[in-house]
Order: structure tokens, then sequence, then C-alpha cells
């Protein structure tokens, strides 16, 4: 019979039930009938169920037990170990791709290439060969491997070759920067090379140097000996040529002199020189320990600084005035300068009263003698003269010391004269017999300034070695020496009772020395230009400061306040002295070649 879509039937494969809604459309197509099934809707309530044996239990319990392990065992992956089997259970599901069938194979490059007439006969054809039992079993079964195993090699051929090309590529990249590294490497060692050979190169001419220089030393030691030799004997014939000189020079005054006034003197002459060969014949006794300052209990009225003013600068020398001095008894200063010449002036009209001339280098210090009839004068040239005031003339030139004098003065008696220089040494004359009493040597620099402690034996240095010392006139030996400075010391004087120092250095820094307890009791800071001079006033209250800024800084000592700061010149101010007597005023030298009145 014509199998219809009106009748009942049963298709033996779910393929053919698939399969049966797509060949309904063809009813007018013949098909073969293989078995009619009624199907009937009644209850099958009639059925009789046959009665199952019963069985233990337990053995029911360990069959399932048994199939349990087997499906277990089943499941589990081949490449698994069997130490494993125990957690396969709990490992995550996999999923794995069954293998094609054949007819599912022909299906889909049917309907892959758009064959639906050819699909719909191969469908309706297969089905009917397969019911009717013409193909065998092995027939029926999946594509066979071979052409599953030659489209995944096609495609992992295909894979292979992308990955081949891929890494052809980075192959030829990689060689490129092989080569260009192979390059820079062969050039940095070629050069490393190079720069060894160079290293080496050097080492060796180094050596060579080194022992040629080596050869050198001796003979270049022995020539700096001669050399310094050689400098010692030229400084001595130089000292030794300007004594000389000295010597001929005051010679030759002394005779012009002589020839001058021998016809006045031919009568007083064997009388004055009997005299001088008796006093020089007779040393002066050293000055007596037991004499009192009588300024210690003493009290003077300070000097209102804060008043003062610039009221005449004079100006009668040519160069830098560096020293000013005031006569102990007279209202009359004398001034020291560069232009070789010192000279004295009336205050405070300041007229000229004396000039003296004879020194052959610029004149540093100036200093009266206690009664006034005498002057001594300090010069670069390594000379110190003694003026005799009354007659206006050199009295005597002392050349004991071999460098420049820098500056003196006479001891209260007026026996003795000291003097300092920058050959390091301080030097005591005796005045009877214009002769070199005493050396004091300790200071290891120039020796800048020197005075002496009021009614006393003691002299007062200051050195360019930053120290401030005091000597016995007497013994030559130090008494004491105060530290405290960074710098050269440029000045350093005592107050009128004698017990307290002031000194001065080239930072700008004053200190204040008490001479009893031997301390510090206080420090001023001028400034950055440097101190060069400073002075007390009667009071010792009052301090003025010669600045290397061309003014004078005053402080109050005793109250430790700056007062005033007085301008005026047009260059550094050299040296500051306070009027002796009742200080109505202040003089002030400096290196704009003129000295100034404050009053």
């Amino acid at each position: 019979g014509v199998w219809s879509p009106g009748q009942s039937g049963r298709v033996s494969t779910p393929r053919a039930a698939a399969m049966a809604g797509g060949t309904a459309a063809d009813a007018d197509k013949g098909h073969t009938i293989l078995e009619a099934i009624e199907l009937s809707d009644e209850s099958d309530d009639e059925f009789v169920y046959e009665e199952l044996p019963d069985e233990p239990l337990e053995q029911d319990e360990e069959e399932t037990l048994d199939d349990i392990n087997r499906l277990l065992a089943e499941s589990k992956p081949s490449d698994e170990a069997p130490a494993g089997g125990a957690s396969g259970s709990d490992g995550p599901a996999k999923v794995q791709q069954r293998p094609q069938v054949i007819d599912d194979f022909f299906r889909n490059f049917l309907i892959k290439n758009s064959m639906k007439r050819s699909l719909e006969a191969f469908q309706t054809e297969w089905y009917e060969l397969q019911q009717s039992g013409k193909f065998k079993n092995s027939e029926l079964e999946v594509v066979p491997d071979i052409y599953t195993r030659n489209h995944g090699l096609h495609e992992e051929v295909v894979m292979l070759r992308t990955e081949v090309d891929k890494a052809r590529q980075v192959a030829s990249t990689a060689k490129q920067s092989w080569d260009k590294f192979r390059k820079e490497r062969d050039f940095h060692r070629m050069h490393h090379r190079r720069v060894v050979q160079e290293k080496n190169k050097l080492i060796v001419d180094l050596r060579r140097l080194k022992k040629h220089y080596e050869q050198y030393e001796p003979t270049l030691t022995e020539l700096k000996h001669k050399y310094e030799v050689a400098m010692k004997e030229k400084m001595l014939m130089r000292l030794e040529r300007d004594r000389f000189l000295s010597k001929v020079e005051t010679l030759q005054k002394q005779l012009s002199q002589v020839q001058a006034d021998s016809k006045d003197e031919a009568l007083n002459g064997g009388q004055e020189a009997a005299e001088q060969t008796s006093k020089r014949s007779k040393q002066a006794p050293w000055p007596s320990e037991d004499r009192v300052n009588p300024y210690v209990n003493s009290t003077f009225e300070a000097a209102r600084v804060s008043d003062l003013k610039k009221t005449q600068a004079f100006k009668g020398h040519l160069g830098a005035v560096s020293r000013i001095a005031f006569h102990p008894k007279l209202p009359v200063v004398a001034t020291a300068c560069d232009d070789h010449t010192w000279k004295m002036w009336s205050m405070p009209g300041g007229e000229l009263v004396l000039s003296g001339e004879g020194h052959r280098d610029w004149v540093s210090g100036v200093a009266f003698h206690p009664r006034g009839s005498m002057v001594a004068t300090t010069s670069g040239d390594a000379t110190v003269k003694i003026w005799d005031v009354a007659k206006e003339k050199c009295k005597h030139t002392m050349t004991d010391h071999n460098q420049a004098v820098w500056a003196c003065a006479f001891h209260d008696l007026g026996d003795f004269l000291v003097t300092c220089s920058m050959d390091q040494t301080t030097k005591a004359f005796d005045m009877t017999t214009m002769r070199c009493r005493q050396t004091f040597r300790g200071h290891v620099d120039s020796v800048n300034f020197v005075t002496m402690q009021p009614f006393s034996n003691n002299v007062l240095t200051a050195s360019g070695d930053k120290t401030v010392s005091m000597w016995d006139l007497r013994t030559g030996l130090c008494v004491q020496t105060f530290y405290g400075h960074n710098n050269a010391c440029n000045h350093a004087v005592f107050n009128k009772k004698g017990d307290t120092i002031v000194s001065c250095d080239s930072d700008g820094i004053v200190k204040l020395w008490d001479v009893r307890v031997v301390s510090e009791y206080l420090q001023i800071d001028t400034g950055q230009h440097p101190a060069n001079a400073a002075c007390f006033d009667r009071s010792g209250k009052v301090l003025a400061i010669a600045s290397g800024d061309a003014s004078i800084k005053t402080f109050n000592v005793e109250d430790r306040v700056f007062v005033a700061n007085l301008e005026g010149h047009d260059d550094s101010v050299q040296d500051v002295a306070f009027e002796p007597t009742g200080d109505k005023y202040l003089l002030s030298a400096s290196s704009d070649a003129s000295f100034a009145l404050w009053s």
C-alpha cells in the first residue's frame, strides 16, 4: 500500500520521524509500508503484570555499588592515573565531540552546497534502504577516520604555515637586530682595546716621567737651597748698603752742620762733647717698680662724643697720614706721613710749626718725649730717628732693626724708647747712650704696634700673629699673652688707669681686656672693614675707633652701647686721639692725606 499522512504508522528510527514532516508534501509519490500498527486509546488496566522474584537486598546493594564503580572507572579519562580514581567524580565536566555519522556527513555536504532536491531524494532513498535492511551495520557507522584526520591535518598545516610565516618574520627581525648588536659589539670591543692600549701607553709614559722627575729632584733641592742662600746674602747686602748710605748721609749732614756752626760754636763745642761723652759712658738705670699711677683713683667726666662734628680739616701732607701724637705740655700735634716727612702743627688753628725731612721711606710712627724736647720717628727704611725740637735737627739715627719699623713709644720717665718692627722684634733703646738695651723676641709675625703701660715697666705689643703681649722692660721676658683675635692685630693701647687694654684687628673686631684678671670682657664688631686704631678718653669710658670705612666709631664702654659714627674723611682712617688735657676735641688721621679736628 501507499503511506499517506492520514494513516497512522511508526518509523523505527528518530531520523525517520524527523523527516516525516519533510516528506508529507509528496503524498502522491509511492512508499513501501513495512508494518502497520494500530494505536488504541483504551486503558491498559486489564494488563496483567508478572511478579518479580524477591532477591536479597544486600546483593542488590553490592551489585549497585559495583555498577557505580564500573561506571566511574569507564567515565574516567584513560590517561588519568589510577590513584586519582577516588577524586575523579569531583573534577570538572568535559565536553567531547562525537564522531560524525556518515549520513550526517552527506547531509551537511548537501546543505552546505544548497542542494535541496538532492537532499530530499537522498533522505527518502536512505531511509527506505535502511528500513529494508540492505545496509550492513559496518556501513552505517561514522565517517572513516582517514577523512577526519585529513581534514584536521589540513587545518593544522594551514595554521602551522601561518605560524611558520610569523616565526620567519620574527626570525628576520631578530637577525637584523643581532647583526646590529654584533656590529655595535665589535665597534665597542675595538674601542675598548684602543682605550686599553692608550691607557697602557700612558702608564708607561707616567712611569718614565716619574723616574725622570726623581732624577731631577735632588738637583731642584740643591738649587732651591742655593737660591735661599743667595737671597739671604742679597738681603744682608741690601741692609748693609742701606745702613752705610744712611751713615754717609748722616755724616755729610753732620759735617755740613759742623762747618756752618764751627765759628759760632768753637768755644762751646768742646764742653758739649765732653758732656755727651760723660753721658754716653753712663747708662740710664732701669725704672723702679715702686711707682704708683696717680690716675688710679681719679675720676674724669666722659667725653661727649655724641656732640662732636668735623670743624676743620688740615691738608698739609702729600700722602696718607699714618700716625698722630699730642705734645705732653703744649697744644701741638705731630703727624707722620707716607710722603717721607713728619710735621708739627699748633692746635686748634692748624698752623705748621716744624717739618722733619730725612727718612728715605714712609714715616710710620711719631712720639713726643715726656719733657717735649725731642721727637722720635719710625720709618719704612728700617731706621728710628731722634729729633731735637729746639735745634730743629736730627740728633741720632738708630739702625738696629733689619726691616721696616712700625711704631715707637717713650717711657714716662723719658729714659727709654721702645720700637717695634716687621722683623718680629721689639727693641728698647737707652736715650742716654742711644744704644739698644733690650730686645723682645717671641712674636712669629710682624709687630705692628708698641706702647708702654702708664707709670710701669710693662711694654705692650700688637702683632700680626693675632696676639697681644705684655713684656717686662728690664728682663725682656713675656709677662702675659692675650689670645682671641682671628686676624692680625693692628693696634693696642691702655686706658689712663692702666687696668684695661683695647686691641683691634683687621677683621674689624675690637676687644677689651682686663689686665688684672687677664681676660676679655667685651668685644665690639665694627663691620667688614679693618679697625686700624683705637683710643680711650681720659675717663676710660668712651672709646673711639678708626675704621677702614673712612669713619670713626665711638662706643660707651661703661654702658656697652654704640654712641655715634663720625663721617667726614674720604679714605680709611689710620689713627685717632683725644686731646689729653681735657678731651676738648678729637683728632683723626686719614689716608686721604689730611687730618681732621672734631669738636
